[in-house]
């Protein structure tokens, strides 16, 4: 199936906790994680915050309070969320939250890492951006 590794687990339950501001979602291999809405905010992997390669990556901050204000199949494969501050360009494969959800501390731990190397806080409002004309984002 497309975006799915051959063999990966595949959710079985995904519940919004719009309060608490967490996807939890049970995969087929008895996992479940609960993956906050800032966590995929700033991991989306749209080319808005991946970039169109290694090094183009927007590092995004104020992000702590965003909240998911629609969540939307994509065929059997993905979901793709709209938050509060506008995104709706991410894909989410189950692959990835599978990722987002197994590897949380570590992405954690980068996350802060990177926006202690570019001197900002979590919570800085993002800078305003140039114009970009791909027109993928």
């Amino acid at each position: 199936m497309a975006g799915l590794q051959s063999g990966a687990p595949t959710p079985q339950d995904l519940t919004v906790h719009s309060k608490s501001r967490v996807l939890e979602i049970a995969f087929s291999d008895g996992k479940t994680f609960r993956i906050p809405f800032e966590l995929m905010r700033v991991y989306s992997p749209s080319a808005e915050v991946q970039g169109h390669g290694p090094g183009q990556e927007t590092l995004q901050t104020g992000k702590r309070n965003v909240e998911l204000a629609g969540l939307e199949p994509v065929g059997n494969y993905a979901v793709q969320p709209t938050f509060s501050d506008g995104h709706e360009s991410g894909i989410f494969s189950w692959d990835y939250l599978y990722f987002l959800g197994s590897q949380q501390d570590q992405l954690w731990a980068d996350y802060e890492a990177r926006l202690k190397a570019a001197g900002v806080d979590r919570d800085a409002p993002m800078p305003e951006k140039a114009g970009h004309a791909c027109g993928s984002h």
